[in-house]
């Protein structure tokens, strides 16, 4: 349980409840316009660094394969 908690809190989604939590006690904020902004920078930041993984993850991936289909070729008898 305690292992899914550190993934929950270091998730995208759990910087964003903390960064709205700290703000939250703030009196007097930024225009409207200019917290949509941020809010919308927030989103898009969060969605690039999922995103930057994720493409991490398929070049790891894509390296695994290459790597299975080149060593049949190399291990061939020479009879």
């Amino acid at each position: 349980m305690i292992p899914v908690a550190a993934i929950l809190v270091d998730s995208p989604l759990g910087r964003s409840v903390a960064r709205r939590l700290e703000g939250g006690g703030q009196a007097a904020g930024p225009a409207p316009e200019l917290r949509d902004l941020q809010r919308k920078v927030e989103a898009l930041e969060t969605e690039i660094e999922d995103l930057s993984r994720a493409l991490a993850g398929m070049r790891d991936e894509v390296q695994f394969v290459q790597r299975l289909l080149e060593d049949p070729h190399k291990k061939k008898p020479t009879t």
